[in-house]
């Protein structure tokens, strides 16, 4: 390898033009020559040519914005295939034509509309990780394309077309079904499909009163109308509605700008169809010959008119005369033996029918029924079908008839959204359903339905617009439309009853909606197509709707309308009778509001047990944090003991709970494991955690502890604290109050039935308790420096009772110290039995970790700390010498009963004055809003004059008072006690 190498070099110095490629060598290759073939050996070697997509392109703007269509570079193989784009957002439209003719009486026309995550640049977040099934938006707007397009393909045409449109990309600032509808118009153009378009789609918003062509998604949040308005370059197709009660003249002129603009879509399509457009197809057509429908129509007209002009036949009735006279036709053409006039029969009597119904609306001015054109049918409301329920509402007009049910439920049960555009989440949901049953048929119950998913969507759009903000009502709402018969506009019956099932569920809904569908029946010049006389009819039954040109469903409330729906059969109808119909629906809608309002107005009472619970509590993120447990275990143990769903915040606590009884269980197992501000009068579940020969100390309220005293154990005389309550036994307790040692004083009879003896008469000297105000405790070390600070002892006393105006026994208790059992025992071995104390324990104020504190600032009950430090003095002085043992705890308490049995006139010292304690007190001064108080031993209390008092008062005068309270720096409140 050597040797060769040399050769080489040799070789190349002599000849420089002797190279590598020369020599037919290649590069190194894992380090390693290898002979290479020269580019030139194979004289025919084949070559990829650039091949060139022809594409042709418009641009124009509408409503500020640029707006492309481009054909020519994707999807060429399709009949028919537009890109349309809007900044970044881009849809693709195809179309396709089935091949072969056609054996129908009907147009198949499928519209596809699929919007997938990686327009948006995201993995769907599914088991597969792809699409499933379509979602309820991809139907809807499925079906936004397709009503403005059907009506324009050619009579008899009944080809099989399959439209597909995709978001290719999404900016997320344009809604991309309306430029769907517009890309699937510019597609059926190009197509060699016959087709009477082009169309042009705009949506229209409303913000602070002027009108926003092509609106962005940001904008519509702003908006109090969503207009979605197709139509021919002098018709009207289509028109989709969602608003916040907006006024019949103010809508008239939002329709009457969007017709101008969408027209302004017409003149690219026809460009661009001129460069790159087919030429369009002849298919065959399904006509009717003249003399087979003159041969038919001789046979069954009249019947058929005997039948329409006799209000007595109901719906069924009604079908079943009509099902025989098609009967006795078929026989008579078999006679015949004419199978030609055999195989369109179906076809020329709904023809023959459509006719006759016309002609007598059209001349009579009668309908099918009797009623007038603006006569709305008979209607019954019924709220509370079932009182089980949360809410319901039965509804019928004419034969039509809804069951609708309102069930409530927390935030997180808001369906969750995976649409390019729009909300996350939603928490209004309506589910409309129409089982066979309700006309009388057999069929299976499938998926998802277009037709369920359209009218469902209409009535939640209607009914959305007077829901409370969701700050107010957090619940989320689900709304269940049952269709339990049906003749005609089951969707408006829907927005009716659930109105209705809304109110009975208690929700403040601002106004209540109703719907009306209105319908149209024209008579139409032959040979120029133009409309020459119309009729407008209010309340249209299922046969009319079948039988006429349009369906105008309109719901609103009496102060404006909140959702329309158009649909129409003819190739478009005049505007000018379109803004016509806005006012007979507004009356028909007037009517049955009427009806409505007198079964309900305003919205029930929610205090019926049955109902569910929403409660958000506020704690520390301490606090949440052990209520979640390790990985949220404890969480899910109170989920699932008490069925409630609770849902956890920055610093809240939310629970939904079915009732009122799953609620409480719920709050008072949120209370023990969190604990809750500690309340004078409130009711805890505690645990007993030791037993003493005074009492027992029991852990409450998320770990804190408070003394059990042996004479708050039972109303019956209790010798040993073991014969009532042991270690570990859990029981309902009230707090009444802090004893001298600063523990939190607990009572359990105060929980238990009075005997029979004592419910006639209250023992003297007890202490009252109010749960008017309740009294939370806070930390003087809350109070500010300035309230610290204030001047003149008496002054600030009696300023603060003054502006008092609760009630002397509902004033704050003093700062509490709560220590644990072990605190307790290392106390009373420090006090000892020969160890004398020579100050009173200070109060801290402070409660145990995971307790809620509350600062109170501003409280008319709450002296200044000035005088609390002037009192704590003089009671340090006076209980100087005192000598406490844990068992001379319980004979104090045991001697301050007898005081107060003898009417307090025993000398008071800082350890016997409490609550209930009566003394003997002079006056020491006396003040305009009330006096200042010598209880003796310079211990100074407080007495506000009563309102309506008329008394004179002389300075050292004796009263005999009752300490009814203290303030929270431990300052006595006086009451002054009746002498008999």
């Amino acid at each position: 390898m050597a040797m060769f190498s040399l050769a080489i070099r040799a070789r190349a110095k002599a000849n420089p033009l002797l190279t590598r490629r020369a020599l037919h060598f290649r590069n190194f290759c894992n380090g390693r020559f290898g002979l290479s073939t020269s580019e030139s050996d194979p004289p025919d070697r084949p070559v990829a040519g650039t091949k060139f997509l022809e594409s042709f392109k418009e641009e124009f703007e509408i409503g500020s914005r640029v707006i492309s269509l481009e054909t020519g570079k994707i999807a060429r193989f399709a009949n028919g295939a537009v890109v349309l784009g809007m900044e970044e957002t881009k849809v693709l439209s195809t179309v396709a034509a089935a091949k072969g003719d056609a054996d129908r009486d009907f147009l198949p026309l499928t519209v596809d509309y699929q919007e997938k995550q990686f327009a948006q640049g995201l993995i769907p977040n599914t088991f597969m990780r792809r699409e499933g099934a379509p979602k309820e938006r991809e139907l809807l707007c499925g079906r936004l394309i397709d009503r403005p397009i059907r009506p324009l393909f050619p009579a008899g045409f009944y080809h099989e077309i399959q439209v597909m449109a995709s978001v290719l990309s999404s900016d997320g600032k344009q809604d991309p079904d309306v430029l769907a509808a517009n890309a699937t118009s510019a597609a059926l153009m190009l197509s060699d499909i016959p087709w009477g378009g082009p169309i042009g789609v705009v949506r229209m918003g409303r913000i602070c009163g002027q009108f926003i062509v092509n609106p962005t998604m940001d904008e519509l949040s702003l908006s109090d109308l969503n207009l979605v308005y197709a139509c021919t370059r002098d018709k009207t197709l289509m028109i989709d509605v969602q608003a916040r009660e907006i006024t019949e003249k103010d809508l008239e002129a939002g329709l009457r700008l969007a017709h101008p603009e969408a027209v302004k879509y017409l003149e690219p399509q026809i460009r661009l169809a001129a460069k790159a457009g087919k030429q369009k197809k002849e298919y065959k057509l399904s006509m009717v010959s003249e003399q087979i429908f003159e041969k038919v129509r001789n046979l069954a007209e009249a019947p058929i008119d005997a039948v329409f002009t006799d209000p007595s036949y109901g719906k069924f009735e009604r079908g079943e005369a009509l099902e025989k006279i098609a009967q006795d036709v078929k026989s008579a053409l078999e006679e015949e033996c004419d199978e030609q006039s055999l195989k369109v029969l179906p076809k020329v009597v709904d023809t023959v029918r459509k006719k006759v119904v016309r002609k007598r609306i059209i001349s009579e001015g009668f309908r099918l029924d009797g009623r007038h054109l603006d006569e709305v049918r008979p209607i019954y409301c019924e709220a509370g079908h079932l009182p089980i329920l949360h809410g319901s509402a039965l509804f019928n007009r004419g034969d039509t008839q809804v069951l609708c049910t309102v069930t409530l439920g927390a935030p997180q049960d808001a369906q969750r959204l995976d649409s390019l555009v729009g909300p996350p989440t939603k928490r209004f949901m309506l589910h409309y359903s129409f089982p066979p049953f309700c006309i009388n048929e057999i069929g299976k119950r499938a998926g998802l339905n277009r037709r369920e998913v359209g009218h469902g969507t209409l009535a939640e759009k209607a009914l959305l617009a007077v829901l409370p903000p969701e700050d107010d009502f957090p619940y989320t709402v689900r709304i269940n439309s049952e269709v339990m018969a049906s003749d005609g506009s089951t969707s408006m019956a829907t927005v009716c009853g659930g109105s209705m099932a809304l109110m009975d569920a208690g929700i403040p809904l601002r106004e209540h909606v109703a719907g009306v569908s209105v319908g149209l029946v024209t008579d139409v010049d032959p040979e120029t197509g133009e409309i020459t006389d119309y009729r407008i009819l209010t309340d249209i039954l299922g046969l009319e709707d079948h039988l006429g040109d349009m369906d105008f469903k309109i719901a609103g409330t009496r102060n404006g309308v909140t959702a329309i729906q158009l649909d129409i059969k003819p190739a478009g109808i005049p505007l000018d009778i379109i803004c016509e119909s806005l006012e007979p629906a507004r009356k028909g809608r007037l009517q049955i509001l009427d009806h409505m309002e007198q079964e309900i107005s305003v919205p029930r009472n929610q205090d019926y047990r049955n109902s569910p619970r929403l409660v958000t509590l506020k704690f520390s993120n301490d606090a949440i944090r052990r209520f979640i447990g390790p990985l949220g275990a404890l969480k899910r143990k109170v989920e699932e003991e008490t069925g409630a769903r609770i849902s956890v915040g920055d610093g809240t606590i939310t629970i939904a709970a079915k009732n009122q009884a799953v609620m409480e269980k719920v709050q008072d197992k949120v209370d023990f494991i969190v604990g809750r501000e500690i309340v004078v009068g409130g009711i805890y579940k505690g645990i007993v955690m030791s037993i003493k020969e005074y009492g027992a100390f029991v852990e409450f309220n998320g770990g804190q502890q408070g003394l059990l005293h042996i004479s708050e154990l039972s109303h019956e005389p209790v010798s040993r604290v073991s014969d009532v309550v042991s270690v570990g036994q859990q029981i309902s307790l009230m707090c009444i109050g802090q004893d001298v040692r600063g523990n939190i004083k607990l009572s359990r009879k105060a929980t238990l039935p009075r005997p029979e003896s004592e419910t006639k008469s209250v023992v003297e000297g007890s202490a009252p308790v109010t749960k008017e105000k309740p009294n939370i405790w806070a930390s003087p070390e809350n109070m500010s420096k300035g309230e610290q600070l204030e001047s003149t002892l008496e002054e600030l006393v009696l300023s603060k009772m003054e502006n008092t105006e609760s009630n002397r026994s509902a004033s704050l208790m003093p700062s509490v110290v709560i220590r644990s059992a072990a605190e307790c025992d290392e106390e009373e071995k420090s006090a000892g039995l020969s160890k004398t104390s020579k100050s009173a324990p200070k109060p801290k104020g402070t409660l145990k970790k995971g307790s809620k504190q509350k600062k109170i600032q501003s409280s008319d009950n709450m002296p200044d700390l000035s005088l609390s430090i002037m009192l704590s003095e003089s009671l340090s002085q006076m209980g100087g010498n005192k000598e406490f043992t844990s068992q001379d705890e319980g004979e104090a308490n045991l001697s301050d009963q007898n005081d107060k049995e003898t009417g307090g006139k025993t000398p008071v010292t800082p350890q016997k004055l409490k609550l209930g304690t009566k003394v003997t007190a002079k006056i020491y001064q006396i003040r305009a809003r009330g006096l200042v108080l010598d209880l003796g031993g310079g211990i100074r209390g407080m007495y506000k004059f009563e309102p309506n008092g008329e008394r004179e008062f002389t300075v050292g005068d004796e009263l005999l008072v009752q300490c009814s309270s203290f303030t929270s720096k431990g300052i006595p409140v006086m009451s002054m006690v009746d002498e008999e």
